[in-house]
């Protein structure tokens, strides 16, 4: 059976406004693919690792193209846990907010940890190779503004860092469900979250 991980950055539970998009993603996906399992990671739940010296230390081992051992292997055996699970989804959904034009911390918590050399990509004498090929991303979004005017657009770090990180380790299949604006009256709240749900199930169909 194929996995989808289903990594979830909002701590805001039911009253979620990304997660109610995700949602219909969800249903929708359940029905097209009865052959995959939904595997949900709630960063607000998990007990990250902390990247302390020692285990940056290793980070700088790895990316000399050596292996960790010892003391610097034991720092690691979290970290390598987290890239472990994430390594053996076949695709990802990412349900996230826009805090402060970018990601919340605990997505970047979670990228920092395993978005590492060695397990997710590599450097060659052309430049960074990403290690995770032939899967695909969807990331279901939602923000308090709009960002997709040509006057917006240069505010949004949200979409072009996830891009690009993703895209460092080989994951280019990404496709963005924007639930915008959230914070600008009920009236088109609800409408905005209804074109995003639909937007959902439409890109859950095309897994």
């Amino acid at each position: 059976m194929k996995k989808l991980l289903h990594i979830i950055a909002t701590p805001r539970g039911e009253e979620s406004r990304t997660l109610a998009v995700t949602g219909a993603f969800l249903e929708a996906f359940r029905k097209g693919h009865p052959d995959w399992a939904v595997e949900e990671f709630d960063l607000s739940k998990e007990d990250l690792p902390s990247l302390t010296v020692k285990r940056v230390d290793g980070k700088y081992v790895l990316l000399s193209g050596k292996d960790l051992s010892g003391d610097l292997k034991a720092a690691w055996e979290e970290i390598v846990k987290h890239i472990e699970r994430f390594l053996s989804a076949d695709g990802y959904l990412i349900s996230t907010p826009m805090w402060n034009f970018s990601v919340p911390y605990t997505l970047k918590h979670y990228i920092d940890v395993i978005i590492q050399p060695k397990y997710m990509f590599r450097y060659t004498a052309t430049g960074a190779e990403g290690l995770v090929k032939g899967k695909k991303m969807v990331i279901v979004a939602s923000r308090g503004g709009d960002y997709s005017s040509k006057e917006t657009r240069a505010a949004d770090f949200q979409e072009p860092y996830l891009r690009a990180i993703f895209g460092l380790v080989g994951i280019t299949d990404i496709s963005f469900v924007v639930a915008q604006p959230m914070d600008m009256g009920p009236d088109l709240q609800k409408q905005k979250i209804g074109e995003a749900q639909q937007a959902a199930r439409l890109a859950a169909g095309k897994f």
